[in-house]
């Protein structure tokens, strides 16, 4: 089983509402009973948190996959010229729920949002803290908003930033607070406390779970978007990271989380 680093920590000062002890975790955390993955774009989940997902579907969990736009701006290397924003969103979102198929979640949304220009408004906020509380998670997974460059080759895209930006300010305060958006108490969604937050692409990670025996099952869910990908085999480099992010535990496969653990399981 795998193992999570988790230093103490001691009363968090000035900061009431979280100013407790966080205890100490050995062991890979158990699947979550329900848990919403959001992202800015369709693939960027099957490039990060595949695995996971597909580990959590066999034991069990109700998951949701939330594409926060369709990700019709494309690729410049693999859009065609004469494709336009309208006609590639029906080619990406089906291969997203495709994607999932794969993986074992039935339950996708896709917000709407435009691609290539998403901010972490108050109207996305807003619209994030809806689905938190109608889907009430246990865990929640997305991407770290703090980590603007990966090596000295890639620099994250700004829809990943700016989604998983409003993803956790929608986990705290928005979706537990009862009088932030109280339109939405109007709705009859009532205020929903999430257990924990996975955030992947951490600089500090400190929990890994294990995917050796559904590395098969991501880099097949991953192969789904085909417009995005061409003839492109993601299997070397997806073999590769998964390595890479096992690497500190001694594990053959892995995903690696900064997990912010928010209230008692």
């Amino acid at each position: 089983m795998a193992t999570v680093d988790h230093p103490d920590e001691a009363e968090i000062p000035g900061v009431p509402e979280r100013g407790k002890s966080s205890k100490k975790k050995s062991t890979e955390p158990r699947a979550p009973d329900r848990a919403i993955s959001i992202h800015a774009h369709p693939d960027d989940q099957e490039f990060t948190v595949g695995g996971t997902l597909a580990k959590w579907a066999r034991a069990g969990t109700s998951i949701v996959t939330v594409c926060i736009t369709s990700g019709n701006a494309g690729s410049n290397e693999h859009t065609p010229e004469s494709m336009t924003r309208e006609a590639l969103a029906p080619i990406r979102e089906q291969e997203q729920r495709d994607a999932c198929n794969v993986l074992g979640i039935s339950n996708v949304l896709f917000m709407g949002y435009e691609d290539g220009v998403l901010e972490p408004s108050i109207t996305l906020r807003r619209d994030l803290t809806r689905i938190i509380r109608r889907y009430q998670p246990d865990a929640i997974l997305c991407g770290d908003p703090t980590v603007r460059f990966y090596g000295a080759t890639y620099m994250n895209h700004p829809d990943h930033r700016a989604a998983a930006d409003a993803v956790l300010d929608a986990v705290f305060p928005s979706a537990e607070t009862r009088l932030i958006f109280p339109e939405l108490l109007d709705e009859g969604l009532a205020p929903h406390k999430v257990k924990t937050v996975f955030i992947h692409g951490s600089e500090r990670p400190d929990t890994y779970i294990d995917i050796g025996p559904v590395l098969d099952v991501k880099i097949a869910a991953l192969r789904q978007h085909k417009s995005q990908m061409g003839t492109w085999d993601p299997t070397e480099m997806i073999t590769m990271w998964a390595r890479q992010q096992g690497a500190r535990r001694k594990i053959k496969a892995a995903e690696s989380y900064r997990v912010m653990r928010l209230h008692e399981s």
